[in-house]
């Protein structure tokens, strides 16, 4: 057990120095539309325990008229029922980062847009602080239910770099959505 706290912590702190370094993509322009959530990539222990039954759900960004990002998730789940979270997420003077509480969560978040290809992809990085603590979840977005296996490869390989354990990097199996509402 002390070994495996010892281990969390290191990893912790090297998340943490990762995180800080984490830049936005630089010419930045607000992502609108459906987005499928592919890649999900966290070493939160909520996460690790509920990682099997998670499958693929959609978000829908919507930019406002002064920059800021409506976020609307959902994920079937498998009693037929829907998932649903929205967030408003606020423009910061860099672009390509945002900031939100959370309400469902109870914590706050410092959203980056790392990489984009808005026809394609997206890989976001968010950094989650609740009580002092924080952890980092990667989601790699996709404009189709499948992504290349060469953009799972930078995924796993970014999610790596800030401090995920391999065993806690999924690409999501895919899922029947949600009826719209």
């Amino acid at each position: 057990m002390e070994n495996m706290l010892l281990r969390m912590l290191g990893v912790l702190l090297c998340a943490l120095a990762a995180c800080a370094e984490i830049a936005p993509v630089a010419d930045f322009d607000l992502m609108a539309g459906k987005w499928y959530t592919v890649g999900f990539a966290t070493n939160a222990q909520w996460f690790v325990n509920h990682k099997d039954s998670m499958k693929m759900g959609t978000s829908i960004m919507t930019p406002t008229e002064i920059g800021d990002m409506d976020l609307s998730y959902s994920s079937l789940k498998s009693d037929g029922s829907c998932w649903r979270m929205t967030h408003l997420a606020k423009k910061t003077d860099t672009p390509g980062r945002f900031i939100f509480h959370s309400h469902v969560w109870n914590n706050d978040n410092d959203m980056r847009v790392v990489d984009v290809v808005y026809d394609n992809y997206a890989l976001v990085h968010t950094i989650k602080t609740k009580d002092g603590m924080s952890e980092v979840l990667n989601k790699l977005y996709s404009r189709t239910p499948q992504a290349s296996d060469d953009l799972q490869q930078k995924f796993r390989q970014f999610s790596l770099d800030t401090g995920v354990l391999a065993e806690n990097i999924l690409i999501l199996p895919p899922n029947a959505e949600c009826p719209t509402v």
